[in-house]
């Protein structure tokens, strides 16, 4: 589930989905080194799927990943004594898995055979920007103008990024180009409807049992089809290390940063998250992998991030005029 959901107010973020009503922020900034750390982490993921990918596959990557995920969390469910909860709410926890977890980490893994992990973490920040449209159409969450403008604007920073070929692989052609950017965006689909689906089926179940059992479902729905396509070559120690990383720390330990971003900081906050992802996958790919950072594709994630700012209400155009009158 990471670059997973976030849902407040009908939005969602690349993070896991919210299942419980969350405490009052503290009046303490501890929260801020959280969400630091959380950003860090998810922001590595695309880094790590990236060189898992590669080797691997789409589908078998996602696999491991949500496979390790699941051996991180299924003790912290039974540590915490939420397996009773996730044996009532098993078949919402696990069907939800699928499209949460299962789905869009195969999305980005298909993608990330062509596109840098920058652009894809620059996609993956249009999560918040889907789950609003879906609450609208389907909770009836009407959004205000300032939200209906934000969604045109995300999406024509996501047009302007499918319309030229930087931050691809070297080689890539434009057909194979255009179906990773479709894969990601897929995905940024699948985390915003699973949002919604957890609002209306898992709310008030604890968050470790919506966690674990999320995995558990990713898991059992890839299981054979990963092991139909599993590599004739048994990937390098580079790569299984990648999917170790991902899985443990990108989704394992982010669940539980984030779980407690969301106690301290409320989900709003836990929202910004979505920001600081694309800077640290911008970052990472660059340092480690090479990957050139053009002036076009800082531009299009400007155009993206004020998209999404508005279009989940983080950012309301005339708010003062109206606190004025």
């Amino acid at each position: 589930m990471s670059e997973g959901e976030c849902t407040a107010g009908g939005a969602t973020a690349a993070t896991p989905t919210i299942s419980r009503t969350p405490r009052p922020p503290t009046a303490s900034r501890a929260w801020l080194l959280d969400l630091v750390l959380l950003g860090a982490l998810w922001g590595a993921s695309f880094l790590f799927m990236r060189i898992g990918a590669a080797e691997f596959g789409a589908l078998p990557t996602a696999a491991v990943r949500v496979a390790i995920a699941m051996l991180c969390l299924l003790p912290l469910m039974f540590l915490r004594g939420q397996w009773p909860a996730f044996r009532q709410h098993w078949k919402p926890a696990l069907g939800i898995g699928v499209l949460n977890s299962g789905l869009p980490f195969a999305f980005f893994a298909f993608g990330l055979l062509t596109l840098n992990s920058g652009l894809a973490a620059v996609i993956n920040a249009t999560v918040p920007m889907f789950g609003a449209l879906v609450a609208w159409g389907w909770f009836k969450d009407r959004p205000d103008g300032s939200r209906i403008l934000g969604l045109v604007i995300g999406f024509a920073g996501v047009a302007m990024l499918a319309g030229r070929t930087a931050g691809f692989h070297s080689g890539a052609d434009e057909s194979a180009a255009r179906w990773a950017i479709a894969a990601c965006l897929a995905a940024c689909i699948c985390y915003a409807f699973s949002a919604n689906l957890t609002r209306k089926y898992l709310t008030g179940v604890p968050v470790m049992a919506t966690a674990a059992g999320s995995q558990i479902g990713a898991t059992l729905a890839l299981a054979l089809p990963a092991a139909w396509l599993w590599p004739a070559q048994m990937p390098s120690v580079k790569a299984w290390l990648a999917l170790l990383a991902v899985g443990t720390a990108c989704t394992g330990l982010a669940y539980v940063l984030f779980f407690r971003l969301i106690e301290r900081a409320g989900p709003a906050r836990a929202l910004t998250v979505t920001f600081l992802v694309p800077v640290f996958a911008l970052f990472y790919g660059a340092v480690f992998l090479g990957e050139r950072i053009t002036q076009w594709m800082l531009i299009c994630a400007g155009v993206i991030v004020c998209g999404v700012a508005l279009s989940t209400g983080l950012v309301q155009l005339g708010r003062r005029r109206a606190a004025a009158g």
